[in-house]
């Protein structure tokens, strides 16, 4: 008989079966929905065990960190005249807005601004051109198609914000207050005299008696070995700072959840491009691009578990619930007077901005969490790292949804528009509804009438929203840098505080 899971796990369960029982746009959300439940209910069964609580020195700082954000009262920057010998100028200037941009440009100002904030990628850029090639290995299957779907996003031009932030966490977390001793197989403050090779080891001896996982299990084992030139399980240490093994891991599987999470998105989403390319499943149809979304979802759990960490298994593991947890919270229906988003209050930011956060933020916060998990750092570390990761994600998705209506599909690499296509308000909408309660009835009918997109649109920019918009992702922005704090001074550290005000100020 098949164990059911209890509690949030066995809820979402039961969700993704009813949504299958649902009308067929909704179905490979409800079946990508109950995968990711079964995966993550394996993996955390797996995680027993738990690492004696060690606050460290700075915890009732970090406690300070959580106090929440009120969005709906978030007020856009006042706007001043300049004032010039030939008189006031016509272009109002946002002062707030400025000061921002100022902060931002340090990163690429005078040689004694560049030292304080230090580009990411002189500390870890190296190792990002490794990830590219080593996915390629990790993903090897052994079948030609399934290989060139499951690569097709990793050709293109991504971020890769998520692997920079596991590593540029490592290097800061490395001279940071750590355990004393090994609190799991690979993590320990012995490094070395750990065997990092075990993470492309099975960790099942039974493997071998199942002959395809076997083979399946030899081509990456072989592959591997020869990743980051060829020298796999080496620490790569920069300036004093350290990455291990596990941590340039750990960002290879954070990259496979995302870009499995882009494959189920475009297919549900009826995605026309990603990242200037044809969306997955134009290319490739979709059935291709949810068995490679599922392909790469199994890859990253193998290489989870053979992290050997219970903890860090727990936390990634979590990362795919909350994955699909959001995606149920957008389709809500809003017609409902009750409704969480039936006016445009507190409760409506609580619910997108928690919907946010799961969709975006979870993934890069408890990324940063088990990026210093495998540190062995204490506890109080870990949680700033976790504090900065969750802000930053929000801040993040913040200006993602403000660049929907601010610049072109050529630049954003994705169609712009396509939030209130798909029928989501977004807090641009929510804060202009506030001003224009004409939106509510489009809002309640998700965009859904002939001329309800264009109107939405218009109100948008007639209103504060986009100001406000970027107001809130600035305040999630000092919050991120807030958290740093807690950390020793790095170059790393410089390097993170950099990537949370670049955020502010990015175009695609």
């Amino acid at each position: 008989m098949a164990t059911k899971a209890r509690g949030a796990l066995g809820q979402l369960g039961a969700i993704a079966r009813d949504f299958i029982r649902k009308p067929s746009e909704t179905r490979p959300l409800g079946k990508f929905a109950v995968g990711a439940a079964k995966v993550s209910h394996f993996l955390e069964s797996a995680a027993t065990g738990v690492r004696a609580p060690l606050p460290g020195p700075q915890y009732q700082a970090v406690a300070r960190l959580k106090r929440p954000i009120s969005a709906s009262t978030v007020v856009a920057p006042e706007k001043t005249t300049l004032k010039t010998e030939a008189g006031p100028s016509s272009t109002p200037i946002d002062r707030s807005w400025s000061s921002a941009l100022e902060n931002a440009s340090q990163t690429v100002g005078t040689c004694e601004k560049s030292k304080r904030l230090v580009d990411p990628k002189d500390l870890v850029g190296s190792e990002l051109s490794f990830i590219t090639d080593n996915l390629a290995r990790l993903l090897e299957s052994g079948h030609p198609m399934l290989n060139t779907v499951s690569r097709y996003y990793f050709s293109a031009s991504g971020k890769h914000i998520r692997p920079l932030l596991v590593m540029l966490v490592a290097q800061a977390t490395s001279i940071a207050t750590k355990r004393s001793g090994r609190t799991s197989i690979l993590v320990g403050s012995d490094t070395d005299h750990i065997d990092y090779s075990l993470m492309d080891r099975s960790a099942s001896l039974g493997i071998a008696s199942d002959q395809e996982s076997e083979k399946s299990n030899r081509l990456i084992e072989d592959a591997t070995r020869s990743g980051h030139g060829g020298r796999p399980y080496a620490p790569h240490v920069t300036a004093g700072l350290t990455i291990l093994p596990t941590h340039r891991r750990l960002a290879e599987i954070t990259e496979m959840i995302h870009t499995s999470s882009l494959l189920h998105d475009d297919v549900i989403d009826h995605a026309e491009t990603r990242r200037g390319l044809p969306a997955i499943q134009k290319r490739f149809g979709n059935k291709m691009a949810i068995f490679a979304g599922d392909f790469l979802l199994a890859r990253a759990s193998m290489a989870l578990a053979r992290l050997r960490d219970p903890e860090v298994i727990e936390v990634m593991a979590s990362v795919l619930c909350d994955l699909v947890d959001g995606e149920f919270k957008q389709l809500k229906n809003l017609e409902d007077e009750d409704a969480p988003m039936a006016r445009p209050d507190e409760n409506a930011f609580s619910y997108y901005l928690d919907k946010t956060y799961l969709k975006t933020g979870s993934l890069v916060a408890k990324s940063c969490r088990s990026s210093a998990i495998l540190s062995n750092s204490t506890d109080d570390i870990v949680e700033a790292a976790y504090i900065y990761g969750r802000n930053l994600g929000i801040a993040f998705q913040l200006i993602d949804d403000l660049l929907d209506f601010t610049v072109s599909s050529a630049e954003f690499g994705k169609p712009v528009g396509a939030d209130l296509e798909l029928g989501l308000a977004t807090a641009p909408v929510l804060y202009a509804w506030q001003e224009y309660p004409e939106l509510g009835p489009l809002v309640a009918r998700k965009f859904s009438e002939q001329g309800d997109v264009s109107k939405a649109w218009e109100l948008v920019h007639a209103s504060k929203g986009i100001e406000r918009t970027r107001e809130l992702a600035r305040h999630y922005m000092e919050r991120a840098c807030e958290a740093l704090a807690i950390l020793p001074p790095s170059s790393a550290r410089d390097a993170l505080e950099r990537v949370a005000l670049s955020v502010l100020t990015r175009t695609k």
